[in-house]
């Protein structure tokens, strides 16, 4: 192929030779080479156009106007052929049927007057039907019995998409009874967070979307009422797609009540201010959304053989929140130490940062606390980060993960991130 050389040139959009943005990146090259040293000319400029053009132009940049748009268009084919490709996958309408599984901790079972109330929630806000699987509401189910249950609610052509109840602390386990081939036959939407980390990660790398957030115990059998920040944007990744501003809640919640008190599903949970973002960056940048709960990353580090690719997260915007766990401090730093070793944070082109939940049953903290604790996470993962690359954007104290009302993430979609404005834009 012309232009290219053996090593191969990975990115993650999706460029046509003949784009505008192919134009864009030309202009932009003409800028670089008449001005090498200049800032980034173009607002979105990929990584690997920049390792491309290191290693093709002549030292002293002098190159015909031919000649560059030659190497641009060896640039795009390759971006095109070498990318991670991500499926589009259809959206759902009101009546469309959705499999119900879980694949973590079968607490359907233990609290089924919860999942009850979130399959009413999912029929009657949503307009949809439910199905649920045999270990759906079975605890400590077999993890065989579990992963089949996985594959089988894919294989329904009947589903539409698929969600997950709960998550849990063992799906990691399960990764290998699922047959791969399965999903790249029957590709659908999936649902959940936590521990479904894993099941996003795997689809993830098969090149199929997911949607981190929106289980059925948690965010539609929310106490009282779903909070509409979560309507809204779980309506946007099942029926409307399309690109969205996030939103900043104005107060939050992350003390949960008590499962087992039925009357506790009438309550409203205590709310508290929030801080909005914290905004570190001036970067205006965009790429692919990969990440997840922070405890499950760091059981994927840890096994070493389910995470992507290295050249896979090449223009990736990472994305982490953390568990109910409550991480100490250096947890979090051990594993974006883990991240920065393997150069992942040059491959990055932005860290976006859910906010942490600070309570939980076991672990009782006061408002001051909690405060203190969110804090202390910020510092260490602003400090660790910069240690490594002084540069990329970290937005921290976003509305998705472990706290409550909870935007629901396109794993796989295109984030854009305007520091100029403080903005951030995700693609449905």
């Amino acid at each position: 192929m012309n232009g290219v050389s053996s090593g191969r040139i990975y990115t993650s959009a999706t460029t046509p030779v003949n784009s505008p943005y192919s134009t864009q990146l030309l202009n932009a090259v003409n800028k670089k080479l008449n001005n090498p040293d200049q800032a980034e000319s173009y607002p979105y400029w990929p990584n690997t156009l920049e390792v491309f053009l290191a290693t093709r132009l002549p030292k002293d940049h002098t190159v015909s106007t031919g000649k560059l748009t030659g190497f641009i268009a060896s640039f795009v084919i390759c971006y095109n052929q070498f990318m991670k490709q991500f499926i589009d996958l259809p959206k759902l309408k009101e009546g469309d049927q959705v499999g119900i599984i879980s694949p973590s901790e079968g607490l359907p079972g233990l609290f089924p007057w919860v999942q009850d109330l979130g399959l009413k929630r999912l029929h009657d806000v949503f307009g949809l039907v439910s199905i649920e699987y045999p270990t759906t509401r079975q605890m400590k189910a077999p993890l065989k019995a579990r992963a089949q249950d996985v594959m089988e609610a894919f294989k329904d052509t009947s589903n539409k998409a698929v969600i997950a109840s709960i998550g849990g602390d063992d799906q990691i386990e399960l990764l290998k009874y699922l047959e791969p081939q399965v999903f790249v036959n029957n590709p659908k939407p999936f649902f959940g967070y936590s521990d479904n980390t894993h099941l996003h990660n795997f689809l993830w790398c098969l090149g199929i979307p997911s949607y981190y957030g929106g289980s059925i115990m948690t965010q539609y059998a929310m106490q009282e009422n779903m909070h509409d920040l979560t309507v809204k944007y779980i309506k946007k990744a099942l029926f409307e797609g399309g690109e969205a501003d996030l939103d900043v809640s104005e107060e939050f919640n992350d003390e949960s009540l008590d499962w087992s008190i039925k009357e506790n599903l009438n309550k409203p949970r205590k709310m508290e201010l929030n801080d909005g973002w914290f905004w570190s960056g001036t970067k205006n940048t965009k790429g692919v959304l990969w990440g997840g709960c922070m405890e499950s990353l760091l059981e994927e580090f840890t096994v070493g053989k389910y995470l992507p690719s290295e050249n896979d997260l090449f223009d990736t915007v990472l994305f982490l929140e953390s568990a109910g766990d409550i991480p100490e401090p250096w947890l979090v730093e051990y594993l974006l130490v883990g991240m920065a070793k393997r150069d992942w944070f040059n491959k990055f082109r932005a860290v976006l940062i859910g906010r942490p939940k600070a309570w939980e049953f076991d672990k009782q903290k006061s408002t001051a606390e909690k405060s203190a604790y969110r804090n202390k996470q910020r510092r260490v993962i602003l400090s660790t980060i910069r240690e490594y690359n002084e540069e990329i954007p970290i937005i921290q104290n976003i509305d998705f993960g472990h706290t409550d009302p909870q935007i629901v993430l396109p794993v796989g979609g295109m984030v854009k991130v305007d520091s100029t404005s403080q903005k951030i834009t995700i693609s449905y």
